[in-house]
C-alpha cells in the first residue's frame, strides 16, 4: 500500500469514529413493545456546576425508586416502559449516559436507578441548545430497540436556547412525528424560564411544564413529572402543568 493510500485509510477511519461519536447506538432488528419510550435529556451546560449536576442526577435516581413510579408502570397495558438518559449542552454536544433499559418491576427499576447513580458527567460546557437536545433525543428514539405506544422527550435545564436552531423548530418537528415533549425548567437563573419552556419547548397532546425554583426541589418535581408521564394522566391534574 502506498503512503497516500495509508493516509487516506487513516483519514477515513478517523472520520468514521467522529461520526459514530455523534450518533446513538443502532437498534437491533427485533423490537420489544412497551407502554412508553422516555428520553431523559439532562442539562450539563456551563451554568450547571457539579453540585447542581449531582442534585439533578440524584433526583432522577430517587424518583425512580419511589413506589409511585412502579405503581404507575404496572397500571399500563403492557406493564413496562423503556427509559434512556442523555446529557446535552451545545448543538452538537450530546452523549448517551444510560442506554435504553426496560423497567417493569422492582429489580429493573433498581437497575435503572443504579445506572443513573453511576453515570459520570461527560459534558461540562458548550452553550445551551434545547433544540440540539430535542433533535438528539429524536435520534435516540429512532435507535431504540423498544417500540412504545407513546414517546416522550423529557427536557430539564436551567436556561433558554442560546445556540443552534430555534428550539421551537426542533419542537415542531418532534410533535409532527408524534412525539410529546415535556419540560422541567430550573428557574434559578432565569425567573421567566417556565414561560419560555411553555412557549418554545414543550409540545404535543397533554404536554406540560413543571417548574422548579431551585435545584433543592428537583427530586419532588421529577417524581411528579415521571408519575404523570408514565401513567399518561392529564397534565392539568398538576397545579403547575400547562397543557398544549
Amino acid at each position: 500500500m502506498t503512503r497516500l493510500r495509508v493516509c487516506l485509510a487513516v483519514v477515513l477511519l478517523m472520520a468514521g469514529g467522529a461520526a459514530r461519536a455523534q450518533t446513538p447506538p443502532s437498534a437491533p432488528a427485533a423490537t420489544t413493545p412497551v407502554d412508553l419510550q422516555l428520553v431523559l435529556a439532562v442539562d450539563a451546560s456551563g451554568s450547571v456546576n457539579q453540585t447542581r449536576f449531582e442534585l439533578q442526577k440524584r433526583g432522577y435516581a430517587a424518583a425512580f425508586r419511589n413506589p409511585r413510579v412502579l405503581q404507575a408502570i404496572r397500571a399500563g397495558t403492557r406493564g413496562a416502559v423503556a427509559v434512556a438518559m442523555s446529557q446535552w449542552t451545545g448543538p452538537s454536544l450530546h452523549v448517551v449516559v444510560v442506554d435504553w433499559m426496560k423497567i417493569s418491576d422492582a429489580a429493573s427499576i433498581e437497575a435503572l436507578a443504579a445506572a443513573i447513580d453511576a453515570a459520570p458527567r461527560r459534558l461540562f460546557g458548550g452553550g445551551t441548545s434545547l433544540s440540539g437536545a430535542i433533535d438528539y433525543a429524536m435520534l435516540m428514539l429512532a435507535a431504540s430497540p423498544y417500540r412504545g405506544q407513546r414517546r416522550i422527550i423529557d427536557v430539564s435545564g436551567d436556561g433558554s436556547n442560546n445556540s443552534g436552531r430555534p428550539s421551537q423548530f426542533a419542537r415542531d418537528d418532534a410533535v409532527k412525528a408524534g412525539v410529546v415533549i415535556n419540560g422541567l425548567p430550573i428557574a434559578w437563573i432565569e425567573p421567566d424560564l417556565a414561560d419560555y419552556y411553555r412557549q418554545y419547548v414543550i409540545g404535543g397532546p397533554g404536554s406540560f411544564v413543571i417548574p422548579v425554583d431551585d435545584y433543592d426541589n428537583f427530586a419532588d418535581a421529577i417524581l411528579n413529572k415521571l408519575v404523570t408521564e408514565i401513567a399518561g394522566a392529564p397534565a392539568r391534574s398538576l397545579a403547575s402543568a400547562q397543557p398544549r
